[in-house]
Order: C-alpha cells, then sequence, then structure tokens
C-alpha cells in the first residue's frame, strides 16, 4: 500500500500537470546519439524543429563509444536515435538488437536503392567518399587509379594515412577484401606499409600535410577538402575519386536507427522521413548533406557547388553497406598482420 506522502506526491504530479499550458503538454523532443559532430548540421537540425516543432537533444561521441553506451544502458537508454558514421557500427546495432524497425514507406521514392534496409532498421542519409588527396605539382593524377596505385614504390615516403585503429582505414581496408579478396587485399595494404607512409590522425591534418610539402598524396573523406575549398577556392590540393573504371569509389555514410528503447517513436519517424526528402537533403538554407560538404542519399537532391565542382563521381554500390560489418575484423586482422600504423607518427 503507498504511504500517503508518496500518495500526495503523485496526485500533487498529476495535478502539477493538468494545470500545464496545453503546449507544455505537447512538447515534442527526440534524443539522439550522434557521432556526427562537426559541419554546420546544427542549421539543418533547427530547419527541422521549426518544420516540425520537434526539438532535437544531441549527445556526441565515437562510433563505437556510443554503440558500447547502447549496450550498457539497454532498455533505459534515453537515446531515440542512434546516428553513426559508419555503416558497420550500425549493422552491429541491428545484430545486437538495438534498433527497432521502421515502415520503409517513409523513404520509399526518397532514398536510392541500398541506401535503407528494407527491413527498416537504418536509413542512409548522406556519403562520403574516402580517396585521393594529391598535391598537383607534384603528383601526375594519371598515376592514381585505384588503391592499389598507393603501393607502387614511386610513392615510397611520400603518402599520408589515418591509423590503422581508426574507423575511416578500417572500412576502407574492408571494402578492399570484399572487392579482391583477402589476400589480394593484403598485398596492397603490406605495399603502401612498405612505401613508408606518415601516419596522421586527422583528415584535415593530412589535407594541410600536403599543401605543406609533408607528403604528396594521402587518403581522406572528400569534404574535408570541401571546406578548405570553402575558405579558399585557390587551395592548392585536389581530390580523385578511386576506381572509377571498376567497381566506383569506396564511401561510408552518416546512417541512423530508431533505438530499441526509443519513446519519441513518431519524432524518429519525423526526422527519418523529413531528412529523405529533396528538401532535407538540399534544402535551403543548407540541407543534411550539404552542411559537410556531403554527396546526398537522395539523388534527386541538389549538390553542394564545391563537391559539384569535383565532377561525376562514380560510387561503390556493389559492396553493400549491410555487409560492412562483418569484413570489419578481417580487416583489422590484416591491419595488424601486415603492420600498418596503428599510432600517429
Amino acid at each position: 500500500m503507498l504511504s500517503r506522502k508518496v500518495w500526495l506526491t503523485g496526485f500533487a504530479a498529476l495535478l502539477t500537470l493538468a494545470v500545464l499550458p496545453t503546449a507544455a503538454q505537447e512538447r515534442r523532443v527526440l534524443n539522439i546519439y550522434s557521432a556526427r559532430h562537426y559541419g554546420a548540421i546544427e542549421q539543418a537540425f533547427d530547419r527541422f524543429t521549426e518544420e516540425t516543432g520537434i526539438e532535437i537533444r544531441v549527445s556526441q561521441g565515437s562510433p563505437q563509444a556510443l554503440l558500447e553506451r547502447l549496450r550498457a544502458e539497454g532498455e533505459f537508454s534515453p537515446a531515440d536515435m542512434f546516428l553513426s558514421i559508419d555503416a558497420g557500427t550500425m549493422m552491429i546495432a541491428k545484430q545486437e538488437g538495438l534498433l527497432q524497425p521502421m515502415d520503409v514507406a517513409l523513404v520509399e521514392g526518397q532514398l536510392e536503392e541500398g541506401m535503407y534496409d528494407p527491413e527498416g532498421f537504418w536509413f542512409a542519409l548522406s556519403k562520403r567518399a574516402r580517396s585521393f588527396m594529391f598535391n598537383p605539382a607534384t603528383v601526375d593524377p594519371d598515376l592514381l587509379v585505384d588503391y592499389a596505385s598507393l603501393a607502387d614504390p614511386i610513392f615510397k615516403d611520400r603518402l599520408c594515412f589515418r591509423p590503422g585503429a581508426h574507423i575511416y582505414t578500417i572500412s576502407l581496408v574492408s571494402s578492399l577484401i570484399y572487392n579482391l579478396g583477402e589476400e589480394e587485399a593484403e598485398r596492397i595494404v603490406a605495399g603502401w606499409v612498405a612505401n613508408n607512409p606518415r601516419y596522421i590522425d586527422s583528415d584535415t591534418r593530412i589535407i594541410e600535410t600536403i599543401e605543406a610539402g609533408g607528403c604528396d598524396v594521402g587518403l581522406t573523406n572528400h569534404y574535408y577538402l570541401a571546406r578548405k575549398l570553402n575558405e579558399n577556392p585557390d587551395y592548392p590540393v585536389q581530390f580523385k575519386p578511386a576506381n572509377q573504371e571498376t567497381t566506383g569509389v569506396f564511401f561510408n555514410v552518416n546512417i541512423v536507427g530508431v533505438t530499441a528503447a526509443a519513446v519519441n517513436v513518431d519524432e524518429a519517424a519525423e526526422f527519418i522521413r523529413y531528412f529523405s526528402t529533396v528538401e532535407g537533403q538540399s534544402g535551403e538554407p543548407i540541407g543534411f548533406p550539404g552542411s559537410n560538404y556531403e554527396y546526398p542519399a537522395n539523388s534527386a537532391a541538389e549538390l553542394n557547388e564545391i563537391i559539384a565542382g569535383f565532377g561525376e563521381v562514380v560510387f561503390d554500390m556493389g559492396f553493400p553497406l549491410a555487409e560492412y560489418a562483418q569484413y570489419q575484423a578481417l580487416a583489422v586482422d590484416l591491419i595488424n598482420r601486415v603492420g600498418y600504423g596503428l599510432r600517429e607518427n
């Protein structure tokens, strides 16, 4: 039996709720665990709030850290959505029952094929190509054909890479294993290592090191250069997509799923629907992909003018996002096996 004190406290809380203004009672929120913590994403979220009245609250961290947090919190997690910068991490969340399915009708006719889970557990909202950044004064772009090009001894002591422990590196090596087989992928990555690359744990600093003459070629996500070009259209580093005559350039995604513990499921559905549309992807003042110079998952959305200047890019749509996770453990083993640097040097 409830004590008189507890009963009165509960009654007081109900009474307070009853007299709150209707607007306060109907306040709508969406709690997001987000691994994306750069770019002007706040502008896109602010516009969503203006359009829908749904307030977005963001907690940030790396994909791996947020995945661990969801595991630890379980059914008591306050997160309604998980926004990752890596498809593999999202697939693990699905496999472990940390996500719940949504109606794919939310995005049908909006997101291109392969950009959402047919079962509704995840939805990709933007693409980021990982490929060559180079100094055009010292490098003939014709030498940069595919990822194997960087295993050529001509690039000895001229390369800058992200360390092997970073998810960007792991996912890229995963794609090599998927497309070429483990033996050929190992030959390529061992060739990179033989060329004595400099390991820098920042895509921005890799590009800046190329500009400063510290290396001639690097591998980064395309949008890091787009940011530089936004500040200086004459920035002396260029981007070239790999594998344009074969599989297409490797890409990863900004990708969202609704957590199994979500309370604000209707609000999460509105988020997915909105940010899959042309308006949410490219509208004014700025769309979700455009806020960080990324490629939209909705093929009808307008490209940011800076990345449009990179020319037509063929993406590796043959490596399904759903397959990313299962190749990551193989990639980590390969990276360790060939002595690819795990730390900055």
